[in-house]
């Protein structure tokens, strides 16, 4: 897959008309400050999605239009920390349920996000069985690999496979562009 072209849609606080218009989706989802609008902008090559080194950045949907009608990239707010009231923390939190298990929705691919250094977390964990429960076709990132020490790499790549038993695990670094073309081309597939 190539992408020529993305351009920033609109940012989404409830569900939208624009979710329903037959255009694939493809959703990326992950703890606050794993990298998510960093691995958008590194599949497109532009910086159309803001990231920030503060969680939780992200407060809507943002929706991406890629190659004019191809798809659409779907940047999810974080799960996990954000700052916030604890009313704002538990609307993102419906909004991210909302769309990914509760809506008539077709998802083309679930991106989900694991920070590579960190590992998987219990609410990666949590969304990865929720997301095979509801029969989800989603792919799974460690980012961040550029921040292991080479020394702790494979030892820490051992446990996020041991972890999370999916057979699409795909190791990325967008700092040093690692993994984008395999995902690309995951994203394409099926």
């Amino acid at each position: 897959m190539r992408i020529r072209s993305a351009e920033f849609k609109k940012g989404l606080t409830s569900d939208d008309e624009l979710l329903r218009d037959q255009i694939p989706q493809v959703a990326f989802i992950g703890r606050s400050n794993v990298g998510k609008s960093s691995l958008i902008n590194a599949l497109t090559g532009k910086d159309i999605a803001r990231s920030s080194p503060k969680p939780g950045k992200t407060r809507e949907i943002n929706v991406y239009l890629i190659n004019k009608k191809e798809m659409y990239f779907i940047d999810l707010p974080g799960y996990g920390f954000a700052s916030g009231s604890l009313e704002d923390r538990n609307n993102l939190k419906k909004l991210i349920y909302s769309y990914l298990f509760f809506s008539d929705i077709p998802h083309k691919k679930i991106i989900i996000i694991v920070d590579a250094e960190v590992g998987v977390t219990d609410s990666d964990l949590y969304f990865i069985r929720r997301l095979e429960e509801a029969d989800k076709q989603f792919i799974i990132v460690a980012n961040k690999i550029d921040k292991i020490k080479k020394s702790h790499y494979q030892a820490k790549i051992n446990k996020i496979l041991a972890a999370v038993k999916h057979p699409q695990l795909i190791l990325v670094s967008t700092i040093e562009k690692k993994g984008i073309d395999e995902l690309l081309a995951a994203i394409q597939s099926g």
